[in-house]
């Protein structure tokens, strides 16, 4: 979804240029601060809840369906 976005941004900012006849200025620590969040975000929706699994024993967590 991030590089999506970020692919989408640029295609779209100088399309926007080219009509404004302008120049498109990649704002680069805004893109990398970006994917660094988006990295941190996944990360931790993708563990938190494999460490609360991890936490239960396999016949409680199969009873509670």
């Amino acid at each position: 979804g991030g590089v999506l976005g970020i692919l989408l941004g640029l295609l779209v900012g100088n399309l926007v240029a080219l009509v404004m006849s302008t120049s498109f200025v990649v704002p680069w620590g805004w893109l990398i601060f970006g994917v660094i969040i988006c990295f941190i975000t996944s990360v931790i929706s993708g563990w938190y809840p494999a460490w609360k699994a991890s936490q239960l024993k396999p016949i409680d967590a199969l009873r509670h369906e």
